[in-house]
């Protein structure tokens, strides 16, 4: 036992909490990893685009690992943004219009969608249109994504940017090493308190992230069946 821990003996129980408080945010970040590919993977297959596929690196620290998952997003929102672009461009303006009416048909927007697609990559899927439309009409990128990006700065940026994504490794060490006294103690609160923070506001908008993914690629799934 470190003595510091004899001077505070709920130390011990916090580094554990610490712990426990990291890995739950390594594996939120690493549903966001496979959602995001997700995503990826059908923007590719089906819209033409040719966003490269991200993969945790566990010798990297949280704020570097935060800065992947950033890059694909904006990555996706620039793609979605060029989406709407080739509709404007290529559409009457009536027509246009028509993809963001609530009160317009959605099959009749898909159908707008497709023979878009069908002229910009010369022959589309039968789930071009669908997925451009879900893309569009939602708010997956102009607030899911954009929610999820700020969060994710504000982690890499917070006392959770340096540790290491290595549970075991010198990351947990720079927060848990044998500092005597009130340091530590005032140490492991802080960073307790910051885990608490982010988590809990970081996985509520994964859930939605990861939610909005699984519509765009459920219809994917219905369109192949």
């Amino acid at each position: 036992m470190a003595l510091s821990d004899l001077f505070y003996p709920d130390n011990p129980k916090r580094r554990q909490e610490l712990i426990h408080l990291h890995q739950e945010l390594l594996d939120c970040m690493s549903l966001n990893f496979r959602a995001t590919n997700e995503l990826a993977g059908v923007l590719n297959e089906h819209l033409g685009c040719t966003i490269t596929c991200i993969q945790m690196r566990e010798s990297s620290t949280v704020k570097e690992n935060c800065d992947i998952i950033i890059q694909a997003m904006s990555e996706i929102q620039h793609q979605v943004q060029k989406i709407d672009n080739d509709m404007k461009e290529k559409l009457e303006p009536v027509l246009y219009q028509k993809l963001y009416d609530i009160k317009e048909p959605e099959l009749e927007k898909i159908a707008i969608a497709h023979k878009v697609f069908s002229v910009i990559l010369g022959e589309a899927t039968s789930t071009a249109g669908m997925v451009a439309i879900k893309l569009l009409s939602s708010n997956l990128i102009t607030l899911t994504v954009s929610k999820l990006v700020t969060l994710l700065a504000q982690i890499g940026a917070s006392v959770l940017g340096g540790i290491s994504i290595t549970i075991l490794g010198l990351g947990i060490e720079m927060i848990l090493h044998a500092i005597l006294g009130a340091v530590e103690r005032n140490q492991l609160l802080t960073a307790v308190r910051s885990y608490e923070k982010h988590l809990a506001e970081f996985k509520a908008a994964s859930e939605k992230y990861q939610r909005a993914i699984r519509e765009v690629t459920s219809l994917v799934t219905q369109q192949a069946q």
